[in-house]
């Protein structure tokens, strides 16, 4: 990988919602690893870590969740890289609260940033899915905009954690060993 993207929406009111689990993925990697200071470029956040000796690029689109593709595309375009070459971490409802899985290419499964990033570079790119899990009453469009509850939140760190060992491991090994890594967590890395 040599670009990794989070995704979420900019701004401190939607800070600790679920649907910024992609930015606050990509911040625990940017931390674990003392990544650059971040800088607007490519119309997000963007800043540079070594992770495991590889050099990579970190971007946190602030073109608001579902024109993620804006950013992603001029950073494809300023850095050359190619889609295969990126790792997009997201927020997943299809996965209960605190399931992580990887994945290569692929459909967006209704996620409106994964959506507009494949119809900006396409498909082929690679997505490290948060599982956030849904709501059992009301609507969707509520739920991912508020916050982890009490039980979510205690766990949330750990799941931070456990998503920048997986994505280290798709930086350093590539993406069918975070597949296995996220298939069957006691993988060793």
């Amino acid at each position: 990988m040599k670009l990794v993207v989070g995704l979420g929406n900019p701004g401190n009111a939607y800070r600790n919602h679920r649907h910024n689990a992609g930015f606050m993925a990509i911040d625990a990697l940017h931390a674990r690893h003392l990544g650059s200071e971040w800088r607007e470029k490519y119309g997000g956040l963007f800043a540079r870590a070594v992770v495991l000796g590889h050099d990579v690029g970190l971007l946190k689109p602030l073109t608001f969740m579902n024109l993620s593709g804006r950013a992603v595309v001029k950073a494809v375009q300023g850095l050359g890289v190619k889609p295969v070459e990126i790792l997009v971490a997201h927020d997943e409802l299809e996965l209960a609260y605190g399931e992580l899985r990887a994945k290569q290419g692929g459909g967006h499964g209704g996620h409106n940033g994964l959506r507009d990033i494949s119809a900006t570079v396409g498909a082929d790119y690679a997505r490290l899915r948060l599982g956030i899990g849904r709501p059992a009453a009301g609507p969707v469009d509520a739920y991912v905009l508020s916050g982890f509850n009490r039980d979510e939140g205690a766990t949330l760190e750990a799941l931070l954690d456990r998503a920048v060992d997986v994505m280290e491991v798709a930086i350093a090994q590539g993406i069918d060993a975070a597949i296995a890594r996220t298939v069957n967590p006691r993988a060793k890395r």
